[in-house]
């Protein structure tokens, strides 16, 4: 039995969608592994702020990691679980144990999220010219929280001075 037969969506369609949505998990896996480094790195006058953001933030990511794996299931497929496979592939790249400061951390995880927010709306648009409605409405819970961070990260950025390195 297929999954798709009672999910009423067609095979052909939504393997365009499932490799869209096994890309997001490549690209979630690697800044979920980017914001780990981060949170367990960070150093400064910042550091309680910035250490509790991080952890709030790869939580997230965690569980966004899960709910992409368990749609890619929903439609049939099998989701990667291999950070080889993720390291070939991902759009975002590991950030490694770069000394970077307060302000350059929070500017790698607007960069990514600005990536991971392009890839998503992408998936909207696509899964929905296919009737995938479940798939649009997990894109569109995702966006909804990532926006909100985008615009709390923006402005907490905007409130430091420039030669502030938290």
């Amino acid at each position: 039995m297929k999954t798709l037969d009672y999910l009423h969506l067609d095979e052909k369609k939504v393997e365009s969608v499932v490799a869209a949505l096994k890309q997001l998990l490549a690209d979630y896996q690697i800044f979920y592994t980017n914001l780990r480094g981060f949170h367990w790195n960070v150093k400064g006058k910042g550091f309680f702020t910035l250490h509790a953001k991080y952890e709030e933030l790869y939580n997230d990511a965690a569980e966004k990691i899960d709910e992409i794996a368990e749609r890619i299931l929903q439609l049939g497929y099998t989701p990667e679980n291999r950070f080889s496979e993720y390291l070939k592939t991902s759009n975002i790249k590991e950030d490694g144990n770069l000394p970077l400061k307060g302000k350059d951390g929070l500017r790698r995880v607007l960069e990514n999220l600005g990536d991971l927010i392009a890839q998503e709306r992408k998936i909207v648009d696509l899964a929905g010219e296919y009737s995938d409605e479940a798939t649009v409405a997990l894109m569109d819970d995702f966006l909804v929280g990532q926006e909100k961070n985008v615009w709390m990260l923006v402005s907490f950025l905007d409130k430091q001075p420039e030669d502030d390195q938290l």
